[in-house]
């Protein structure tokens, strides 16, 4: 009876030694910055098509106001228009060099005293580099640099969760855009 109390208090010592060591661990975490488990730099390119570039457009308004037109974004800052893309990404910000993958999803203008927009797209990627999608969405306020949130992924970023800052490359009137997305994984599987 005294061996078998005697192993019982040192396993139930063990468990709460293991547990509060665990405890101690994820405090001394806590307070460090997090590093990405992945970070990759790309670019996409926007072409809107303006009524005269069919064959080379990547992007069209499929929703404007009462006041605006399919082929020319709304005064306003552009408010009520909505834009779906089709959109090559490479990982240099050449359009010319070797498209990877292509940025789909929908972005649009929604305030009407401020120019921002909200955009929800997936980066579909089929290079020897990386195979999968990754998902991205949020509002995006067009400033210089802003951050949207990385929702989730597939294949090569099966769930992924993380963060993308997003800069506006270059623009050309209102008919072209290049968008620098720099992302960062924290949830890697």
């Amino acid at each position: 009876m005294g061996a078998t109390r005697l192993i019982a208090t040192v396993v139930l010592s063990l468990l709460l030694f293991l547990s509060g060591s665990s405890a101690t661990q994820k405090k001394k975490t806590q307070g460090l910055p997090r590093q990405p488990c992945k970070r990759m730099v790309f670019y996409f390119h926007d072409i809107l098509y303006n009524g005269q570039n069919a064959e080379n457009a990547t992007s069209a308004i499929v929703g404007a106001p009462a006041w605006g037109n399919r082929t020319i974004l709304a005064g306003q800052n552009h408010f009520g228009n909505m834009v779906v893309f089709d959109d090559p990404i490479t990982w240099d910000n050449d359009l010319h060099s070797n498209h990877v993958g292509r940025a789909q999803g929908f972005y649009l203008y929604d305030r009407k005293d401020y120019f921002t927009a909200w955009l929800g797209f997936s980066a579909f990627f089929n290079s020897t580099q990386h195979r999968g999608t990754i998902t991205f969405a949020g509002a995006d306020p067009l400033n210089k640099t802003r951050d949207i949130s990385v929702i989730g992924g597939t294949g090569d970023f099966f769930m992924a969760r993380g963060i993308a800052t997003l800069m506006t490359d270059a623009v050309e009137g209102e008919v072209y855009f290049r968008l620098r997305v720099d992302t960062k994984l924290f949830e890697c599987w």
